[in-house]
């Protein structure tokens, strides 16, 4: 299991950055060699399920996700939202909360990301790949401007 942390200090309330953070269609904008389906109809909740389909020409797999907890930020309350990952060759789960505070939010993105087949000793450089490129990625999201109402997560 390669399980990683990501930890964030945004200059936006927290309902933007959560806003920002699971419009998860965009997140096929900044993973790289990645396209993001959702396969259940909005608004995002528990039970939303979606896919990230990542390929490189034909060689590629499904990373499926289910949204297992959803608790948006409301007031000083933080937000949480829980994934399990369903598919065959990516397993685990991923969370991100999002903690209000006086000047912006703090955001916490944690990983449990198994690949099949993949053995044990590659945990270690798989998690720091990971916690490189989800991070770059919630940068990314975070700094991509307003969700487009046809993608805001309710």
């Amino acid at each position: 299991m390669a399980l990683f942390q990501i930890t964030r200090d945004v200059p936006l309330p927290a309902d933007e950055a959560w806003r920002r953070l699971t419009a998860w269609r965009r997140h096929g904008e900044v993973v790289p060699l990645t396209r993001i389906t959702v396969r259940t109809p909005p608004p995002t909740g528990t039970g939303t399920v979606f896919v990230a389909r990542s390929a490189l020409g034909p060689l590629g797999f499904d990373d499926v996700m289910e949204v297992v907890a959803w608790s948006p930020p409301d007031g000083t309350a933080p937000g949480r939202c829980r994934l399990r990952k369903r598919g065959t060759f990516v397993t685990g789960w991923a969370e991100i909360e999002v903690f209000p505070g006086r000047t912006g939010c703090h955001l916490v993105w944690r990983e449990d990301l198994r690949v099949r087949w993949l053995p044990a000793l590659c945990d270690g450089p798989l998690a720091a790949v990971a916690r490189r490129m989800f991070g770059r990625a919630a940068d990314l999201l975070i700094a991509a401007g307003p969700v487009p109402d046809e993608d805001r997560p309710h």
